[in-house]
């Protein structure tokens, strides 16, 4: 399922990201010797450049924009939702850090015990669009608790509560299917933090496993834990456009 990106591109396709020219005519420029790739004059458009080298044009030297990337990982327990550790504990950011040759940043955190969906992007403005409470990501989580849920702490849950930093009332509540009642399916779009374990410890039940099953209408179907793929472009633009 994992898939390296490609980290090398075509010399034409980097001078006409660049903004110099239309593709095209970028060709007409590669072969007329006007491109130099570390110095040296590269006639070929299809060489391949690497993020190190040095583009010049008429010893101008060109840069594109970075490429904006988004992945869906699959986290693993024992991970930490950060981009890195001072105590030098695993992170998301391992999983990928072989095949990602970008900085990227996870939208909104998982807890360390909590697996699941997450999405990394080097993309602000998408990070933050789906992280900000006021737009209200619908997200989707498997719980499974310590016992039994007892019927009226259900109802409890259904028809929403107060906790010490406000009322909370999740989307929908469901006893998962074909498994014992300690298995539970909770719909809610608050951000709050650590929101379902604490409507359950507030009860007086344990989060035994927490497993996020969808965010924002994305699943992590056909993903094995610990892996990863790039969000296709139809997801890209449901997700920006909040459909």
């Amino acid at each position: 399922m994992k898939k390296k990106i490609a980290l090398q591109v075509s010399l034409s396709k980097f001078v006409a990201q660049a903004g110099i020219a239309s593709r095209r005519k970028v060709v007409d420029l590669i072969r007329q010797g006007l491109i130099k790739v570390n110095g040296a004059i590269i006639k070929e458009p299809g060489y391949k450049v690497h993020p190190d080298d040095r583009v010049t044009y008429y010893d101008k030297i060109l840069k594109v924009a970075q490429q904006k990337i988004y992945i869906v990982i699959n986290k693993p327990k024992d991970y930490i939702t950060t981009v890195s550790d001072e105590k030098g504990r695993k992170t998301v950011m391992d999983i990928i850090k072989n095949a990602i040759g970008q900085r990227l940043y996870p939208v909104g955190r998982l807890d360390r015990n909590t697996t699941g969906l997450l999405i990394l992007t080097n993309d602000g403005q998408f990070a933050q669009k789906l992280s900000h409470p006021r737009y209200e990501v619908q997200k989707t989580y498997a719980v499974t608790l310590n016992r039994i849920l007892h019927k009226n702490d259900y109802e409890k849950i259904k028809e929403g509560f107060d906790l010490h930093d406000g009322f909370i009332k999740v989307d929908a509540i469901h006893y998962a299917a074909r498994l014992p009642r300690n298995h539970i399916k909770v719909v809610l779009h608050s951000g709050k933090n650590r929101i379902v374990r604490r409507i359950f410890e507030h009860l007086g039940y344990e989060v035994v496993k927490l497993d996020r099953m969808e965010y924002a209408g994305l699943t992590k179907r056909g993903l094995l834990v610990g892996d990863w793929r790039y969000l296709n472009a139809d997801e890209v633009e449901s997700l920006s456009n909040g459909s």
